[in-house]
């Protein structure tokens, strides 16, 4: 059953802005090993990157009505899964699965994330 739907949309620009004015910026956004990924990057991957990240954390937050206030970005984390579509995880959330999907444009981000409970496991 679905719980919540969540979309966000963000300017690569500002993200870049946001990077050059607060060095802090990307770390208080990506989780450790997002940030151990982010470091492998090229810097206009590097944006993308973050700017992606920062889209579907602020989906999901959406998805689930607490807006990012009531979440930390350090507990929602996405990584890769096998085939390299990305997975996420959040701290709270073990029974719900869900599902995102980011994309990028030369000048924008957006993030899609659906989240939807568990089959019960009777």
């Amino acid at each position: 059953m679905i719980k919540g739907i969540g979309i966000d949309l963000i300017e690569l620009d500002r993200i870049n802005q946001s990077i050059k004015r607060n060095s802090r910026f990307v770390q208080r956004i990506l989780t450790a090993a997002e940030y151990e990924r982010y470091q492998t990057l090229n810097e206009r991957r590097k944006v993308e990157f973050v700017a992606g990240r920062f889209a579907a954390k602020e989906a999901f937050a959406k998805s689930v009505g607490t807006g990012i206030g009531k979440l930390s970005f350090q507990d929602i984390e996405i990584l890769p899964d096998r085939q390299g579509a990305p997975c996420m995880k959040v701290r709270g959330y073990g029974d719900f699965n869900i599902w995102v999907s980011v994309s990028h444009s030369a000048k924008q981000a957006v993030a899609q994330v659906v989240v939807e409970t568990k089959p019960d496991a009777t």
